[in-house]
């Protein structure tokens, strides 16, 4: 189960993966995973893990709320 908070980008592709997205592919100037229609942009590699902030938004644009992301 993921907590709520910073994480590295490696185990956000994984989580996101588990949750029925596919991916991530090549894109503009991030990469992207797919599930149906949706369409998720991945940060780009960095030092830092992804902050809660950044997780949010990415989790809002999936459409996955917080009880759904600590259920994984």
């Amino acid at each position: 189960m993921p907590v709520f908070g910073p994480i590295k980008r490696k185990e956000l592709i994984t989580y996101l993966g588990q949750a029925g997205f596919s991916g991530p592919y090549s894109g503009g100037k991030h990469q992207f995973m797919l599930k149906g229609h949706l369409r998720v942009r991945i940060p780009n590699p960095h030092r830092a893990d992804i902050g809660k902030n950044l997780l949010m938004r990415i989790l809002r644009e999936a459409g996955i709320d917080r009880e759904a992301w600590e259920r994984l």
